[in-house]
């Protein structure tokens, strides 16, 4: 007999995957299948449906998901010939001759798929009836695996709540956009707003959709629409800690209350609390009272008597100080507000999205190891010491420092043995080893030992890619790192060009100097963002520079209206320097409002939003300089350069902008005294004379360096020698490359208009009824031959020489020739003949 109910299900099939009663006795024994009751109080029936739910939310999302592409084909299908779920049933055939264009449909999920989405996104919702995978999802998911996603209860209101308003809001916003589809909003959004704008008007509706919104906020939330009160702190908090002691000594005095006589002895259990710190236990223990005879004559009297308690008063509380407070102005007031509610200004947010270039970008030259050997060493220093024994020189000590390019051996020397001595050998030291570029350090800074530097048989190359690598660079909190290259300790060295504050570097052609300019510049480039740096490039040769026009709208600066950022003519050089003063003379308007001394504390202060923009004040990049060829521009401009330059040198390092001059002409023409004050530090590769070195460096050893990136490095009194940094013209081109793809400013920096007082005033001085007779036969004179000098108009016009000079200084303030240029010809201004003829026909008229 088959068990029921509980009786089923307490004692039937100890193996949950056995499904077999037996019945019966005897040789033949029946064998029935038993399947379990399904009732509300089994889990399996919400699992089923849970399941079910998950089903239809994936169902439903992929049929709506569909609609939004296959509308058209899926409207053709169910709305032709008003067929709608009928369709369902009919074929191909029978479609196609009850007119439906479509009869294929073309949903993802078939034609329930397409009949389910018309229904909810056409014809009653629209897009809101996403929610109901939503829905469905929740409350399957919940029941499937029994956990709680989200409240039921809320869930369901919410959406609700959101399908009515989604519904009528695209309703709502399709009336400004009618080129929108209309199962967007659904019918029930379309004609729900259709009748809400003809009772109250489209600006009711929106309104009403504002108020829903708001309703919401105010159910979910609670929002406050106050404005944020600022709570003030107590004076005084009482402290009640001296009542609590007296509140424990009260309940720890022992209390005594007599019992009362009771006819047999009675036993009573008690509960004795031990209280220990940070633990509860409980003693049971049986406390036996004595019983005496019963009084019934006598009166009850009160068996509770006082007991007397000694208490400690409470001290008065001592009077709060008072408290002090710092009284803020208001513009600090003001900061401190704007940066509770927008933070510190971010100078890198218009660019949030710059990458910093990759070391991939870079070439790894060499193995970065040193590869000098002990014989090499050894055989050095055994002709070192040979040589000095020729002239009676005794060594106590010798020792060797291994370096990239060089070795330094630092010898001590005997007592009693001059330096000037040793010092006088170094050209017969250098005969003795065979070795181009020995230098002796004489005595060596800081130590006790005299110094001689010499090349190793085989150089390694330090790559830039092994300097920007190394811990050192990539953790430095300089404003303006370059990493130069190595020591003769092969430890990196990285200098702070905002200290020093600018920088002079000399050497002869193909010594490295180009190479120790784009080192800096690469240097720069990989540590800063666009926000915080610009460069202002010159580059009279016009072909060293040219690779970084690429990132023109990130790092470059320019004068308005100019096409290249890079400049290589001397008049726009002239200009440029003069606009960087000008510049300069802003920034310090700028730092004497903000009452401060630098750039980096004016900035510091602008990020915490305590200078207002609105009075002119902004962000202050860094400006570096950077003339590739300065004795180019000296020969041509001479004094229009080097004032402008000077005055920077003097005055730019508070503002921030800083400059590198490079040559390869140090003669003291070119390096006058007054640039030479200015720049505390120079950089020298090898140069060819003696006097070029002093020039520089102002002292020898230059001329020693043996070329190929080995350089000095003079910081004052110090003397460093370096192996520069090795990178190549394709590594420059890929990083510029790969900075210019990314998105930048709309325009280079800009720098301040400059106005050339003296042509203007030239070319106000000119008048045309005063011009020289020949002036129209000088001026085609000048156009035919494209060369405007007045040897020219001498020799060809047989004019005096004072004559021709009048005559081209009416043609410069006409517009026909440029400024004098020094040892070059004057620019002509104008192409051909054709362009002069309309000129002097304006002229004239």
């Amino acid at each position: 007999m088959a068990l029921k109910g509980n009786q089923f299900r307490n004692n039937t099939f100890k193996n949950p995957g056995d499904r077999t009663a037996e019945r019966g006795t005897g040789r033949s024994r029946q064998k029935t299948i038993s399947f379990p009751q399904l009732d509300m109080h089994d889990g399996r029936v919400f699992k089923i449906a849970g399941l079910l739910l998950v089903l239809l939310a994936f169902y439903f999302l992929g049929a709506f998901t569909s609609y939004l592409f296959t509308w058209r084909d899926d409207q053709s299908y169910v709305i032709d010939a008003n067929g709608g779920w009928s369709n369902l049933f009919r074929t191909v055939e029978e479609l196609k001759d009850a007119g439906v264009t479509t009869p294929v449909v073309q949903n993802w999920l078939g034609k329930v798929g397409a009949l389910l989405s018309h229904q909810f996104i056409y014809e009653w919702f629209g897009l809101a009836s996403f929610l109901f995978v939503f829905v469905f999802f929740v409350a399957g998911y919940r029941l499937l695996f029994k956990v709680r996603v989200l409240p039921m209860g809320k869930t369901l209101a919410y959406s609700f709540f959101f399908l009515i308003f989604i519904s009528v809001f695209l309703g709502f916003a399709q009336s400004f956009f009618k080129d929108t589809p209309h199962f967007i909003e659904g019918e029930f959004g379309y004609w729900t707003n259709r009748l809400l704008a003809a009772q109250i008007g489209t600006a009711g509706v929106g309104g009403v959709l504002a108020f829903a919104f708001l309703t919401l906020l105010i159910v979910a939330y609670n929002i406050d629409f106050k404005l944020p009160e600022r709570k003030a702190r107590p004076a005084f908090v009482p402290d009640t800690s001296d009542d609590i002691e007296l509140e424990n000594e009260v309940r720890s005095e022992p209390v005594e209350f007599p019992l009362r006589a009771r006819a047999e002895p009675v036993k009573r259990r008690e509960q004795n609390v031990v209280l220990t710190p940070g633990r509860f236990e409980a003693e049971e223990t049986v406390v036996d009272f004595p019983v005496e005879a019963p009084e019934p004559a006598a009166p009850v009297e009160n068996v509770f008597q006082p007991v007397p308690l000694a208490v400690t008063p409470i001290p008065e509380p001592d009077k709060p100080e008072p408290e002090l407070t710092i009284e803020k102005s208001e513009e600090e007031r003001k900061a401190e507000d704007l940066v509770e509610q927008f933070g510190n200004y971010d100078p890198t947010l218009d660019l949030s999205s710059y990458r910093y270039p990759t070391l991939d970008l870079l070439e790894n030259y060499g193995s970065n190891k040193i590869s000098v050997n002990a014989e090499e060493l050894e055989a050095n220093k055994n002709k070192i010491v040979e040589t000095l024994n020729h002239y009676n020189i005794e060594i106590d000590k010798i020792k060797a420092t291994i370096g990239p390019t060089v070795t330094l051996y630092e010898i001590i020397p005997a007592p009693g043995v001059r330096i000037s001595k040793i010092k006088n050998l170094e050209d017969d030291i250098a005969l003795s080893l065979a070795a181009l570029g020995i230098r002796i350090i004489a005595p060596m800074p800081g130590k006790g030992t005299i110094g001689i530097e010499v090349p190793n048989q085989h150089p390694e190359m330090v790559a830039m890619r092994s300097v920007l690598a190394t811990e050192k660079f990539q953790q430095t909190t300089m404003d303006l790192p370059i990493a130069l290259g190595k020591t003769i300790s092969n430890e990196v060295y990285i200098a702070d060009l905002a200290k020093m504050p600018h920088l002079l570097v000399a050497g002869a052609t193909g010594q490295g100097k180009s190479v120790g300019i784009n080192s800096i510049l690469v240097s720069l480039l990989y540590k800063k963002h666009p926000s915080q740096l610009k460069f202002v490039l010159v580059d009279p040769k016009k072909v060293e520079l040219t690779l970084f026009n690429k990132i023109e709208r990130h790092f470059l600066a320019k004068l308005p209206g100019e096409a290249d950022a890079i400049i290589t003519d001397t008049k726009k050089v002239i200009n440029t320097l003069n606009s960087l003063c000008i510049e300069m003379d802003q920034r310090y308007d700028l730092l004497k409002d903000a009452q401060v001394r630098n750039l980096k504390e004016y900035n510091d202060k602008f990020i915490k939003r305590k200078l207002n923009p609105n009075n002119g004040h902004r962000f202050l990049p860094f400006i570096v300089l950077i003339i590739d060829e300065f004795a180019d521009l000296m020969m041509t401009a001479g004094k229009e350069v080097e004032t402008p330059i000077a005055r920077l040198a003097q005055l730019a390092r508070a503002i921030g902008v800083h400059l590198v001059l490079a040559t390869q002409r140090p003669s003291v023409n070119i390096i006058t005294g007054t640039i030479k004050a200015n720049f505390p530090a120079r950089l020298a590769f090898r140069v060819l004379s003696k006097i070029d070195s002093r020039t520089i460096l102002d002292s020898g050893g230059a001329d020693q360096l043996i070329g190929r990136g080995d350089m000095l490095l003079a910081t004052g009194s110090d003397l460093i020698r370096l192996q520069c940094a090795f990178v190549d013209t394709p590594e420059v081109d890929r990083v510029s490359e790969y900075i210019g793809n990314q998105r930048g400013y709309s325009e280079a920096y800009q720098l301040p208009e400059y106005h050339d007082e003296a042509a203007e005033s030239s070319a106000k001085d000119f008048d045309p009824d005063d011009r020289d007779p020949m002036f129209e036969d000088a001026a085609r004179l000048i156009v035919l031959h494209q060369q405007g000098s007045t040897s020219l108009i001498q020799r060809k016009l047989k004019l005096g020489y004072n004559r021709a000079g009048r005559i081209i200084d009416q043609l410069e303030a006409a517009g026909v020739v440029g400024p004098f240029e020094g040892s070059k010809a004057r620019e002509v201004l104008l192409p051909d003949e054709y362009a002069l003829e309309q000129f002097l026909t304006n002229l004239n008229n």
